[in-house]
């Protein structure tokens, strides 16, 4: 049986929220055509040059993803974590395809748009199935693109963590394996395997996941050494990243910078010196962010759009305005999508299951609950205590 998850943790639900916050403030105020003209830069000329740095929020995220997956993954058999996954994904993820589109419909903006228009019904349709980006068809709203590295990362997670059996060992070397796979397919050059190796992105996701060992099972010396090389992998890449064209030479040591107090936070959460935070509405507001991410563009877009031709308010007071709207919109999916349609997706995936196992009695670490491991120890030697042991609703 899987091991019961413990209450989510405030602090990182906060930076589940700041992350959100930087990306939708990044799309609103960086490469469209506010006014079907200009771009945001010439209406918030200083602000911009900061807003730009918000794209980082999405490295925050898979940093996140890596800590929340590791930990949810923890004593779980692949037919669990499928189950998981996909009932946290796909009823928002759904819902937010749904509202995107109806919008892109009833809302047309003139001008460029950083989002693709004008899909088709078998467009939208494939859309659905969260693989459009390998199916080469265009997502119904350009964040989805995110959702395609998740995947890949939830695949190699599965196949060689869940699958065997999630143990500290197992998922040190897989760490370690990954990053430095993603680190060489620029050397090796095929486009298969870049892509299997999440190339961009895997030292972020092997960053989460090391923490995590660093909480459960406290610091060492190889924890510490696979952050760090995480880090400077990530730092290289940043390069790559901040190679954006909003009309100035956007500074690469903001990003370095960020991304280093990024590492330092999520680190302060792994080693429990943020735990006496437990503020609920953090707790709430983490919830929300991932409905707040999938609708926040488009709706974004028009509400800045149409509050400036008909509002006349400063372009920065309808950004803000654009952010706390999307709050109500992500609550409602969250208040009667996910808390409704979640549970009882994953009731019937797990009457899926066990349908399986009665048409194939046989033991199968594939479909089957995984017995309970033996006590793991910490790295004092000592049994892991409680605490060490729980898992982490993502």
């Amino acid at each position: 049986m899987p091991e019961a998850p413990p209450r989510r943790l405030a602090a990182l639900d906060a930076l589940r929220l700041i992350a959100a916050i930087a990306v939708a403030v990044y799309h609103y105020t960086n490469f469209w055509q506010l006014d079907g003209e200009h771009l945001p830069s010439y209406f918030l000329p200083n602000a911009t040059r900061v807003t730009v740095y918000g794209f980082l929020g999405v490295e925050l995220f898979f940093m996140i993803s890596g800590f929340a997956i590791c930990m949810s993954g923890w004593g779980r058999s692949l037919g669990e974590f499928f189950v998981s996954r996909a009932a946290r994904l796909y009823p928002a993820y759904w819902a937010g395809i749904v509202v995107s589109a109806a919008v892109a419909v009833l809302f047309p903006i003139r001008g460029y748009l950083p989002i693709p228009s004008g899909h088709t019904l078998a467009q939208i349709g494939v859309n659905f199935t969260m693989l459009q980006e390998p199916l080469g068809v265009p997502a119904v709203d350009n964040v989805y693109w995110t959702l395609w590295s998740e995947l890949r990362f939830y695949l190699l997670f599965a196949l060689f963590v869940v699958v065997p059996g999630v143990t500290y060992r197992r998922t040190v070397v897989f760490c370690a394996v990954w990053m430095t796979a993603s680190a060489i397919a620029p050397a090796i050059d095929n486009p298969v395997f870049t892509m299997l190796t999440v190339r961009h992105y895997a030292p972020y996701f092997v960053a989460g996941i090391t923490m995590y060992l660093m909480r459960r099972f406290g610091p060492s010396p190889l924890l510490w050494g696979i952050i760090g090389f995480s880090w400077l992998i990530n730092l290289h890449n940043l390069g790559e990243r901040v190679r954006l064209d909003p009309g100035w030479k956007v500074p690469l040591w903001p990003a370095v910078l960020i991304m280093t107090v990024a590492y330092a936070v999520l680190l302060l959460i792994a080693l429990g010196r943020t735990d006496r935070l437990t503020w609920r509405w953090l707790t709430v507001a983490g919830a929300l962010t991932f409905p707040f991410y999938l609708l926040h563009q488009r709706i974004g877009y028009v509400l800045i759009r149409y509050g400036y031709e008909h509002t006349g308010l400063p372009v920065g007071v309808l950004v803000a305005g654009a952010v706390a709207f999307v709050l109500l919109p992500a609550w409602l999916v969250h208040r009667f999508v996910e808390r409704p349609f979640g549970p009882r997706m994953r009731d019937a995936l797990r009457r899926g299951l066990a349908a399986a196992r009665r048409a194939d009695p046989a033991p199968s670490r594939w479909i089957t609950a995984t017995l309970p491991p033996r006590p793991e120890r910490a790295l004092s030697g000592r049994p892991a205590t409680a605490d060490q042991r729980r898992s982490h609703l993502s």
